[in-house]
């Protein structure tokens, strides 16, 4: 046995030598669309006039297979996103390490002004949040939802994702 063999072999972490645990931990692209459509919160980070951060939580739903949000067409992000359409995005879900996992979305915003596109996200995040397929019944809810607000549809560039439970850690709850 070499060297390297006994290294691994005796190493007390389950990842052994040269694997690193980013690799380990990486949802797969099957495993990231199922998570997005689980019921989370969104958080979604845009860049204020001043280089800082805006940082807000939001529900989302979905429009044209893109992750989307509503919110009112004056908001400062909204603001932020006219001047600079960068967008990061995190949902996330865990209470302890063993059970941590989510995905950063790194992108790019359109800000959707067109009613029936606005209705289309509204009609996805009511159904997201009643937890009942729409009928139209929810119209009244669905356009006051929707009233004086704009659909921030996001374009993503790029994914990050983990999955803590890959580990087989101990449970730590």
């Amino acid at each position: 046995m070499t060297q390297e063999n006994l290294d691994a072999t005796n190493n007390p972490t389950p990842f052994g030598k040269g694997v690193k645990q980013r690799d380990l931990i990486k949802m797969t692209p099957e495993e990231i669309e199922a998570f997005l459509f689980e019921w989370h919160t969104m958080n979604i980070a845009t860049i204020n006039h001043d280089n800082t951060i805006h940082l807000v939580a939001m529900w989302y739903g979905f429009i044209e297979g893109c992750p989307a949000l509503e919110t009112k067409a004056k908001s400062q992000k909204v603001n932020n996103l006219r001047r600079n359409p960068q967008i990061t995005c995190l949902i996330e879900e865990g209470d302890s390490y063993d059970q941590l996992r989510g995905v950063e979305m790194v992108g790019h915003a359109e800000i959707v002004e067109d009613p029936d596109r606005i209705f289309a996200l509204g009609v996805s995040v009511f159904e997201r949040t009643s937890g009942a397929p729409y009928t139209e019944e929810m119209r009244p809810a669905v356009e006051m939802m929707i009233n004086k607000r704009v659909a921030i549809k996001i374009h993503i560039d790029k994914y990050v994702s983990w999955d803590h439970r890959k580990l087989g850690l101990p449970s730590m709850g």
